[in-house]
């Protein structure tokens, strides 16, 4: 299953993929699928959390006993906790967010859905996120699940990929295009 997927593999595939086969056996996917959700948010707002996965100086120990605690206070228990406990143990909390993404990935694949990766410059809202949603739903024909990613940098516009597709109407990007015109005309 994670071969057929191109972000489904690596290190990262193989615990997603484990991750994926016991809640699916479980039948918690979507438990799962929130919990991780609720990391990967607290991962994005807190410096803290993210210094304590991704940093080396920690050790396991150190690293499982700190993310146990974090894991309480958010009330992320069960099979999620287990499986990012056993992360920190193998001394892999550091790829948690490619886990996190190919878990996603293998959860749509298993619902017939769709996963789109948008990078905006600003947070959309909630009208934004649903008429982007219906209109990546008319192009594919199926429900499509959206991982956002704010980029203050591209100015405006969004970058939309979809699969093997890649639809980039940032500001940014355009501004680089007629710099790139004004250099070959001059």
């Amino acid at each position: 299953m994670a071969s057929e997927d191109p972000s489904v593999s690596g290190v990262s595939g193989r615990y997603a993929t484990a991750l994926f086969e016991l809640a699916r056996d479980e039948k918690v996917v979507d438990a799962v699928t929130a919990d991780l959700a609720k990391f990967s948010t607290m991962l994005t707002e807190s410096p803290e959390l993210l210094r304590l996965v991704r940093s080396p100086v920690f050790g396991a120990e150190a690293q499982t006993k700190a993310l146990g605690a974090v894991l309480d206070k958010a009330g992320i228990t069960g099979v999620s906790a287990n499986f990012l406990k056993l992360l920190a143990a193998n001394r892999r909390l550091f790829v948690v967010a490619d886990v996190i993404r190919a878990y996603r990935a293998l959860v749509a694949r298993f619902k017939g859905e769709a996963t789109a990766d948008v990078t905006v410059a600003e947070k959309l809202s909630d009208k934004n996120l649903e008429a982007l949603k219906a209109a990546l739903k008319s192009v594919t024909g199926k429900d499509v699940t959206l991982n956002i990613n704010v980029d203050p940098a591209i100015i405006g516009g969004l970058v939309v990929k979809l699969g093997s597709r890649m639809v980039d109407s940032s500001i940014r990007t355009k501004l680089n295009s007629i710099k790139h015109a004004m250099k070959e005309a001059g």
